[in-house]
């Protein structure tokens, strides 16, 4: 059953199986999945991590990705995804949404949530996107009490540090923001917008044992790369984090287009999920069946006593 219910719930926290799918030699590989329906499309295609891009969460509802979502507003998409698929996700917590006790807040809530494990950035808000220009930082030592703040929070949870120095203060300043992240308590470290191989190879060789976490979004400011080049370049996970919306958000404006110039989706049916494929990605039939077996008709005997 797609649908996690009951006996098929994971038996072990979600911060426990994300942690151990980063002890093995291959890169974790994780696509944006931000909805339930695509963590159920991806899951079918073998993935066992996945991401959740506050970039996506925010365009879904209609908001460009400043820091203007809630931790509610995250922790309901956390649920939804952790719920239909019972995979480990790793959250994007931004800028923590506000200081230290508001990064503890965020983590209990997102653990609470179901979530494996959660990055936070160390900018300053407004935030941007990690590959726009002009972002502005957070003093080092403040970045690191936040970190500090979440794994003091934390129960399971993975804590990834996410530096975007290295567009103002170069390849240095990002791995000396990045150690001392490290020294603060985080387990893991994600170098935001390098911009070349050599950069990428670089961060990854002044940081030996250091778990690491690479950004393969498109039209920004990394080159393509496979997920094999990343773990050869020295990386533990990778993410696509936004590719599933670009790629549903093209496909509703196609519609749109076409229900208006033909008058219709006549047109447009091929390019359609069918309805028994739907039904097959939701579990439709599973749950009709178990919804046969619990509820079930009770024939009363005799006359209830007075």
């Amino acid at each position: 059953m797609p649908y996690v219910i009951a006996d098929d719930l994971p038996d072990e926290p979600a911060g426990v199986r994300f942690r151990r799918l980063l002890e093995r030699p291959q890169i974790l590989q994780m696509p944006g999945a931000h909805l339930g329906i695509s963590a159920l499309l991806a899951k079918k295609q073998g993935f066992e991590a996945l991401y959740m891009s506050g970039a996506a969460m925010s365009a879904t509802m209609g908001l460009p990705d400043l820091g203007m979502i809630t931790v509610d507003d995250v922790a309901w998409h956390v649920r939804q995804v952790v719920r239909a698929s019972a995979l480990p996700v790793l959250v994007d917590g931004d800028t923590g949404y506000g200081e230290a006790l508001n990064v503890m807040h965020m983590v209990r809530t997102f653990e609470e949530a179901g979530a494996g494990a959660v990055h936070l950035e160390d900018q300053l808000l407004p935030k941007k996107c990690g590959h726009l220009n002009d972002k502005k930082l957070a003093g080092a030592e403040d970045m690191a009490a936040k970190v500090a703040a979440a794994r003091k929070a934390r129960k399971n949870l993975v804590i990834i540090a996410r530096t975007d120095a290295a567009a103002s203060e170069g390849i240095d300043g990002a791995v000396a923001r990045a150690r001392l992240y490290l020294e603060a308590g985080a387990d893991a470290i994600f170098p935001e917008a390098l911009t070349t191989r050599e950069m990428f190879v670089e961060f990854a060789k002044r940081m030996p044992g250091v778990k690491l976490l690479a950004n393969m979004t498109e039209f920004g400011r990394t080159p393509f790369f496979t997920a094999a080049e990343f773990q050869e370049m020295g990386y533990a996970m990778v993410i696509w984090p936004v590719s599933h919306l670009r790629i549903a958000a093209r496909a509703m404006e196609d519609l749109y287009v076409a229900i208006r110039k033909d008058g219709g989706t006549q047109n447009m049916v091929g390019r359609m999920q069918t309805r028994a494929q739907l039904y097959e990605t939701i579990g439709y039939h599973d749950y009709e069946a178990l919804d046969a077996t619990l509820i079930r008709t009770v024939v009363p005997e005799g006359m209830p006593q007075t």
